[in-house]
Protein backbone atom coordinates (compact mmCIF):
# COMPACT_ATOMS: atom_id res chain seq x y z
CA UNK A 1 0.00 0.00 0.00
CA UNK A 2 2.63 2.45 0.69
CA UNK A 3 4.18 1.54 -2.56
CA UNK A 4 1.17 2.71 -4.70
CA UNK A 5 1.06 5.98 -2.35
CA UNK A 6 5.01 6.88 -3.13
CA UNK A 7 4.14 6.31 -6.55
CA UNK A 8 1.15 8.20 -6.99
CA UNK A 9 3.07 11.28 -5.41
CA UNK A 10 6.02 10.79 -7.22
CA UNK A 11 3.01 10.78 -10.43
CA UNK A 12 1.78 13.61 -9.05
CA UNK A 13 4.87 15.99 -8.57
CA UNK A 14 5.70 14.91 -12.50
CA UNK A 15 2.41 16.30 -13.47
CA UNK A 16 3.14 19.49 -11.65
CA UNK A 17 6.51 20.09 -12.86
CA UNK A 18 5.48 19.02 -16.30
CA UNK A 19 2.48 21.91 -15.89
CA UNK A 20 4.67 23.68 -14.53
CA UNK A 21 6.77 23.53 -17.91
CA UNK A 22 4.38 24.24 -19.93
CA UNK A 23 3.04 26.73 -18.91
CA UNK A 24 6.21 28.88 -18.77
CA UNK A 25 6.94 27.27 -22.48
CA UNK A 26 3.37 28.73 -23.55
CA UNK A 27 3.14 31.97 -21.75
CA UNK A 28 3.78 34.53 -24.22
CA UNK A 29 6.96 35.91 -23.42
CA UNK A 30 8.29 32.01 -22.91
CA UNK A 31 7.17 31.68 -26.50
CA UNK A 32 8.61 34.59 -27.26
CA UNK A 33 11.74 34.25 -25.93
CA UNK A 34 12.13 30.41 -26.55
CA UNK A 35 11.95 30.83 -30.39
CA UNK A 36 13.76 34.37 -30.50
CA UNK A 37 10.72 36.28 -31.93
CA UNK A 38 11.57 39.50 -29.76
CA UNK A 39 13.44 41.03 -32.37
CA UNK A 40 11.00 40.11 -34.69
CA UNK A 41 7.85 41.48 -32.40
CA UNK A 42 10.36 44.49 -31.92
CA UNK A 43 10.14 45.56 -35.76
CA UNK A 44 6.69 44.33 -36.61
CA UNK A 45 5.91 47.41 -34.12
CA UNK A 46 7.86 49.60 -35.43
CA UNK A 47 6.48 48.82 -39.03
CA UNK A 48 3.50 49.00 -37.66
CA UNK A 49 4.08 52.29 -36.19
CA UNK A 50 5.25 53.88 -39.33
CA UNK A 51 2.14 52.70 -40.68
CA UNK A 52 0.03 54.19 -38.03
CA UNK A 53 1.88 57.71 -38.70
CA UNK A 54 1.38 57.35 -42.60
CA UNK A 55 -2.24 56.75 -42.26
CA UNK A 56 -2.51 59.80 -40.33
CA UNK A 57 -1.20 61.63 -42.86
CA UNK A 58 -2.92 60.35 -45.51
CA UNK A 59 -5.97 61.43 -43.23
CA UNK A 60 -4.78 65.07 -42.40
CA UNK A 61 -4.00 65.29 -46.48
CA UNK A 62 -7.70 64.25 -47.14
CA UNK A 63 -8.87 66.84 -44.81
CA UNK A 64 -7.32 69.44 -46.17
CA UNK A 65 -7.95 68.88 -49.75
CA UNK A 66 -11.52 68.67 -48.74
CA UNK A 67 -11.30 71.57 -47.19
CA UNK A 68 -9.88 72.91 -50.22
CA UNK A 69 -12.74 71.75 -52.10
CA UNK A 70 -15.50 73.38 -50.64
CA UNK A 71 -13.90 76.14 -50.70
CA UNK A 72 -13.21 75.61 -54.80
CA UNK A 73 -16.86 75.07 -55.02
CA UNK A 74 -18.20 78.09 -52.95
CA UNK A 75 -15.78 80.19 -54.71
CA UNK A 76 -17.14 78.84 -58.01
CA UNK A 77 -21.31 79.38 -56.65
CA UNK A 78 -20.19 82.48 -56.07
CA UNK A 79 -18.92 83.67 -59.22
CA UNK A 80 -21.74 81.72 -61.09
CA UNK A 81 -24.44 83.61 -59.04
CA UNK A 82 -22.79 86.96 -59.75
CA UNK A 83 -23.00 86.27 -63.28
CA UNK A 84 -26.33 85.75 -63.23
CA UNK A 85 -26.85 88.73 -61.58
CA UNK A 86 -25.09 90.85 -64.12
CA UNK A 87 -27.00 89.17 -66.80
CA UNK A 88 -30.32 91.06 -67.92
Amino acid sequence: MAKGKRKFVLYLFIVIIAIGVLYIFFNERGVIKYFGLKSQVDSMQVELDKVKLENERLKNEIDSLQKRFCKDEQVAREKYNMKRESEP
